[in-house]
């Protein structure tokens, strides 16, 4: 569905089930930027239900790259906030127990390299955009383009 992504490189995914440690299991870089979109495992079902990015244009054109903690989209996928100001590393564990999702399978693509420097806040809209149109709403877990 999303064959934009497809011009990157540098992508790989990993699993997450809740009894896992996310810092443990992330396998994003720590010293790039870029999308991620996570797909739920639930009843032999597999459901996209969301879509975030790590990185955002600075003024001079240039992709910030989170520094702080473990650094990169590493450090947005295991401690940027989700349901409330709570880490990604605890608030996914709870909500996938409340919502009896066996595993998450999470897929991401940096998307800036020696041939590429695309803005990850535009591809991350883009591909909402996307999905809004095909399935007439935006990923269960991401609240607003």
């Amino acid at each position: 569905m999303f064959d934009e992504l497809q011009k990157y490189k540098q992508t790989n995914h990993f699993f997450f089930q809740a009894t896992d440690k996310l810092r443990e299991m992330c396998n994003a870089p720590t010293d790039k930027s870029g999308v991620y979109l996570v797909y739920a495992l639930k009843n032999g079902k597999i459901e996209l239900i969301y879509i975030g990015c790590s990185g955002k244009l600075e003024k001079d054109g240039t992709i910030f790259i989170r520094k702080a903690g473990l650094g990169g989209m590493k450090d947005r996928i295991v401690n940027g906030h989700q349901f409330g100001k709570v880490p990604r590393r605890i608030s996914w564990i709870k909500q996938m127990i409340e919502e009896k999702i066996e595993a998450l399978d999470v897929y991401w693509y940096v998307t800036h390299d020696s041939n590429f420097s695309d803005n990850p806040r535009e591809i991350e809209n883009k591909l909402l955009r996307k999905h809004s149109v095909v399935y007439g709403r935006l990923p269960k877990w991401n609240k607003a383009l």
